[in-house]
């Protein structure tokens, strides 16, 4: 069997999540975009000029009314320009201070700062109101003195209620009610709460930069053993293979180098090692238990987002997801989730409610016609924990990884009912190979796979990944059709190594 079928388009390269160097810190949240799945889109994305900064400093006059204080020009209330508003504004309201008419000595007067003076004895006219005139002003002194008392008094038994009325840096009279147990106090999470899963998977997922030529690419992972192995995607750290550096940063902030133990393409899987011991591991859980409608945390670096943890449900399992090019292609036999994935998510753990790894998070849908991934449409993939098991298990002991087969070739342009076997050599290679496991059974060319192991299949791609979901020496049943007669027929998976 060859896996040279065509992506359909419906999900995106497994490709990380790639960044050129960080803008200021200023406008690294409001510029992020999210990252495309393609190595160059990720390595020429930037961050877009600083238009923002320049069009606010453009334009830093916003439009005013009437009201006080608004600088104003000549006579129209409009707004003003740039050094017309001290002028202008200081000139009006010395101007306007005094009505005309008002007599000068009046409390009103001695109250406007910016009221003209009233004129002294030697320019008042004789008269009767000559000598009247220093009476009514001792009068108005006394009045503006009692004013002040009064006004002092109100004042601070205006404040002492006010005082009363403060509790505990509350206002009482607003009735609102206060926190339950007090200020001041943590509050508690019950037990098998998000919050208390979230804590218990962060110290172990890590996040995971790779500076290669095309830029830096930035992933996700987790603590595999105590003594510093890590599990990743292999498009987390593909360029790891051609000696560019790793670097790892654990959920503490410090930072590792790590070296690539070893990865394959075909599962999309990479294991790490960094020199430290005494890390704490996540377990992995048996992925043949999981049900649609569980409960699952996905946990990782969206975007560079360090230690993200998003919530959902298993939505769908056994979902074929070809990803990568047709040189490349990962075949999943997925775990389909709607907790949010995003660029930068790839290689972080999906995990059930009790803590266990139940898959690896890898891919996510994007729609119909797109050229690259734009982020969460709701619908993640992620590779089952017990291909993970099987395939770092490999990965550890040997730096390679197998994959079974059954040796044949299939007919990509068939659209009949199920899978058909090629009928002409293709590359040079037979449509079934000479004593491999499929002609040992007796399947022949044209024959149309119909189920494996009772599951129908209906394209190549979920034959292969269901395939793939096994391991050499499994045996499985296919259903197969030659002609007008079916027949179930046992196959013995034979093995592959991995590129």
């Amino acid at each position: 069997m060859t896996d040279d079928e065509r992506a359909d388009g419906l999900f995106a390269p497994p490709e990380p999540a790639r960044r050129p160097v960080p803008p200021p810190p200023a406008q690294a949240v409001a510029r992020a975009e999210p990252a495309g799945p393609a190595p160059a889109h990720h390595a020429t994305s930037a961050a877009a000029p600083a238009g923002g900064a320049t069009a606010a400093s453009d334009a830093p006059w916003a439009p005013v009314g009437a009201g006080a204080g608004a600088p104003a020009g000549p006579g129209d209330g409009a707004v003003a320009a740039p050094g017309d508003g001290a002028g202008d504004g200081a000139g009006d309201g010395a101007g306007d201070g005094a009505a005309p008419g008002r007599p000068a000595d009046t409390p009103a007067a001695v109250a406007a700062p910016s009221a003209p003076a009233a004129p002294s004895d030697a320019d008042a006219p004789a008269g009767p109101d000559a000598r009247r005139r220093p009476a009514r002003r001792g009068r108005a002194v006394v009045g503006v003195a009692a004013l002040a008392l009064v006004l002092g008094l109100v004042g601070g038994v205006a404040g002492d209620r006010l005082s009363d009325a403060l509790d505990g840096g509350r206002t009482a009279d607003a009735a609102l009610p206060a926190p339950a147990g007090g200020t001041g106090q943590a509050a508690s999470r019950p037990a098998g709460s998000v919050a208390e899963l979230a804590a218990t998977v962060l110290p172990s997922v890590v996040s995971i930069e790779v500076r290669g030529a095309e830029g830096v690419a930035t992933g996700s992972g987790f603590v595999l053993r105590a003594d510093g192995y890590l599990l990743t995607n292999n498009h987390v750290v593909a360029d790891a293979a051609s000696g560019a550096p790793v670097t790892v940063t654990f959920a503490d902030g410090h930072e590792a180098a790590a070296e690539l133990v070893g990865a394959t393409t075909d599962y999309d899987l990479a294991v790490l090692k960094v020199d430290e011991s005494g890390l704490t591991p996540l377990a992995l859980g048996d992925s043949d238990d999981v049900a649609v409608g569980d409960a699952v945390l996905a946990v990782g670096s969206p975007l560079g987002l360090d230690a993200t943890v998003t919530t959902g449900i298993v939505s769908a399992l056994h979902r074929p997801v070809q990803a990568g090019d047709s040189a490349q292609a990962a075949f999943i036999d997925a775990i389909q989730t709607d907790a949010a994935i995003n660029p930068g998510n790839s290689g972080g753990p999906l995990v059930d409610a009790a803590g266990r790894v139940v898959g690896i998070n890898s891919a996510i849908a994007q729609p119909p016609g797109a050229m690259q991934a734009t982020g969460s449409i709701g619908l993640g993939f992620a590779i089952p924990a017990n291909q993970a098991r099987h395939t770092a298990e490999q990965l550890i002991a040997t730096g390679r990884a197998t994959y079974p087969v059954i040796g044949v070739l299939l007919d990509s342009t068939y659209e009949g009912e199920g899978v058909q076997v090629a009928t002409e050599p293709q590359g040079g290679a037979a449509p079934v190979t000479p004593d491999g496991p499929a002609d040992a059974a007796g399947v022949r060319a044209g024959d149309v796979i119909l189920s494996i192991d009772g599951r129908p299949v209906s394209r190549s791609d979920e034959l292969i990944v269901a395939i793939r979901a096994k391991a050499p020496g499994d045996a499985v049943t296919l259903r197969v059709r030659s002609g007008e007669q079916e027949r179930d027929v046992r196959v013995v998976l034979s093995e592959a190594t991995s590129e």
